[in-house]
């Protein structure tokens, strides 16, 4: 449990985050907003608590594993790991830039930090299986973290992926699904319901929990309850908003993959650091 003084240490981190990932999209004139700014407080949690890492050192092979298989969201995680030391952070100002380090889909051969390189939506969660897989095998202690949309749940290899953990009893693995009810161009329910995520994912033999994705303290719990139980994979369901934080972003029904100008990120970035 986080005491009081974690909890807003963990809220700043997260609005630290998306200032960061406006900041970035304001330098280029656009990117994908939505999705970025719903996973900001789970980013907060995983880097400011519960993984382990270097920053000095991204390959490190005892560190936990995360894999943002919406890789779309890179620029928080990006921001993320800027605010640890991973690399500089001038390196924020070139986001999908000529020469980037930093292009808009996560790259594991460009930035340090990304483990695996992610934006071929659905395959993600399939790569974070394998990993987790090949550390319950060798002996190896890492937790591997995975995030996937809501939309992109409703590709088929998404539940491929479910059985194969579910089969191999993969404890190691934890996987986050930004439940935002949104995807690309409308409402997920719109688009292809998936109804009840957390009773699929039970039915697979999964161990599920549904939490406000915005909550760092409720996160955080879930992630420490996950650690405790063994014999299964574990998935927690965030209950987010797409474009959270972000004023003309939240609540707007095209909100993924946005234009962004000057006025309105220094509209957004008074909001932020207002709290």
């Amino acid at each position: 449990m986080l005491s009081n003084q974690e909890t807003e240490e963990l809220k700043q981190f997260a609005a630290e985050i998306r200032i960061h990932t406006i900041r970035q999209m304001a330098a280029r004139g656009f990117g994908h907003m939505g999705g970025a700014m719903s996973i900001c407080d789970l980013l907060s949690v995983l880097y400011g608590k519960q993984m382990k890492y270097d920053a000095g050192n991204p390959e490190w092979e005892e560190r936990d594993w995360l894999i943002c298989s919406k890789g779309h969201a890179g620029p928080a995680v990006y921001a993320a790991l800027a605010l640890k030391g991973f690399f500089p952070m001038e390196w924020l100002e070139t986001l999908n830039q000529p020469g980037t380090r930093l292009p808009s889909h996560c790259d594991h051969l460009k930035t340090p930090g990304i483990d695996v390189t992610t934006g071929s939506l659905g395959q993600g969660l399939s790569v974070a299986a394998g990993v987790a897989l090949a550390k319950k095998t060798n002996g190896k202690e890492n937790t591997i973290y995975c995030i996937i949309g809501d939309g992109e749940s409703q590709e088929g290899q998404n539940w491929e992926a479910v059985m194969f953990a579910a089969q191999q009893k993969l404890d190691n693995l934890i996987l986050f699904i930004d439940n935002n009810g949104q995807q690309l161009d409308n409402r997920t329910e719109a688009i292809c319901n998936m109804e009840s995520l957390k009773e699929k994912l039970e039915s697979f033999h999964w161990e599920t929990r549904e939490v406000c994705g915005h909550d760092v303290a409720a996160v955080n719990e879930a992630i420490e309850e996950a650690g405790k139980l063994k014999g299964r994979p574990h998935a927690i369901i965030l209950d987010t908003v797409k474009g959270k934080g972000c004023t003309f972003a939240e609540n707007k029904l095209k909100n993924h993959h946005i234009t962004v100008t000057e006025e309105q990120a220094v509209e957004a970035l008074e909001a932020l650091k207002k709290g």
